[in-house]
């Protein structure tokens, strides 16, 4: 079974052709800022992204009508259960406006679908684990305003594939297992595993939980009220402070994580407080996922790509480690094979399929 994979991510898409659960290439196609800013939006980047996918398939010697299945990652539609999804007109509608706010993740079952269709129309394609999976426990979505609620995106994708691993890796099932997942990318997303669902988790992309590379987090709301009300800023301004301009970008001018951590080695002070205190604010969501697991914790895992910066992890360690002995590291991301795994064990009957 061939599979191709597709990801799209604010300044990238990756595309991978999968023979089962094993990659047979994996590549990432880089877009500048100039090259999209010529795009109204998400969705208006549709073809300029597919022509750039097939360009791939052809670079690597692949025809479109050598893939017999078809997954892209999922985007920010309506709130959902986790687990591997054809692709349906709903989807594709809830997508394409971006139902719950605009992101390149969007793109991922729009473009699977329709790659999937120019080979045989009709043909499903999937997506697996959306950025929006909701598990959460009733009583975490409250957010203390009866207008808001606490469900947002994150990244549910790479949580559910590495507590898989985690599981497989112990001979045990995710059903048995007590797990506190940190991924540690752009954005940053701690989530409290319990049994197989992901019961609470801080919003990555919705301004909640720990501040990250590119992003605020959770800031002290009346101090954000003043400032979009004092005419200085519009919508938009406010929009890219908190997400893009914000977390250590908005303190250290980069949201590279390797060159600050440089900047730490090399004795720079200041980039030495703003890494350490990312770390601080990730132990704390760490911390109060622990007691959503009433203290019972199985395992603590840190994934995503700065969880290749030793000093970020030990910074991290030091302060959790009372909760859990059990630290492990998967570092980077696992979307791409977690995409292929999900879509060749739906097939095989080891996971449902659902119709979104």
């Amino acid at each position: 079974m061939k599979i191709i994979v597709i990801n799209p991510g604010g300044m990238s898409t990756k595309v991978a052709v999968y023979e089962n659960k094993t990659a047979v290439f994996t590549q990432t196609i880089e877009h500048t800022q100039p090259e999209l800013a010529a795009y109204s939006g998400i969705a208006a980047q549709k073809s300029y992204r597919k022509s750039l996918v097939k360009q791939v398939l052809n670079e690597n010697n692949f025809k479109l009508e050598d893939i017999d299945e078809f997954v892209g990652r999922g985007g920010m539609v309506r709130n959902l259960a986790g687990g591997v999804y054809r692709i349906n007109e709903a989807y594709l509608r809830d997508a394409s406006k971006g139902l719950n706010g605009q992101h390149a993740s969007n793109l991922g079952g729009i473009l699977a679908h329709e790659l999937a269709q120019e080979t045989c129309p009709g043909k499903c394609a999937y997506t697996v684990d959306p950025v929006m999976v909701d598990e959460y426990d009733d009583i975490a979505r409250l957010s203390g305003l009866s207008d808001i609620s606490r469900v947002r995106s994150f990244h549910a994708l790479n949580h559910k594939a590495v507590a898989a691993r985690y599981a497989q890796e112990k001979d045990s099932s995710i059903d048995k297992l007590r797990l506190i997942v940190a991924h540690l990318g752009s954005g940053i997303s701690v989530g409290a595993h319990r049994y197989g669902r992901i019961v609470d988790v801080n919003s990555a992309l919705g301004g909640d939980g720990p501040m990250s590379p590119e992003r605020s987090g959770g800031i002290p709301p009346l101090a954000l009220i003043d400032m979009c009300f004092s005419q200085k800023y519009s919508r938009n301004e406010i929009y890219k402070k908190l997400i893009g301009q914000g977390g250590m970008y908005s303190y250290l001018g980069t949201s590279d994580a390797r060159d600050i951590e440089k900047r730490v080695i090399s004795g720079d002070k200041k980039a030495a407080l703003v890494f350490e205190s990312m770390a601080y604010q990730v132990s704390k969501e760490i911390g109060a996922c622990a007691t959503v697991l009433e203290g019972h914790v199985d395992a603590i895992i840190l994934t995503g790509s700065i969880a290749k910066s030793d000093m970020f992890n030990q910074w991290v360690i030091r302060r959790t480690q009372f909760i859990c002995q059990e630290y492990v590291i998967y570092p980077g991301e696992n979307e791409m094979d977690a995409l292929a795994s999900g879509v060749v064990d739906g097939l095989h009957g080891m996971r449902p399929v659902y119709d979104y």
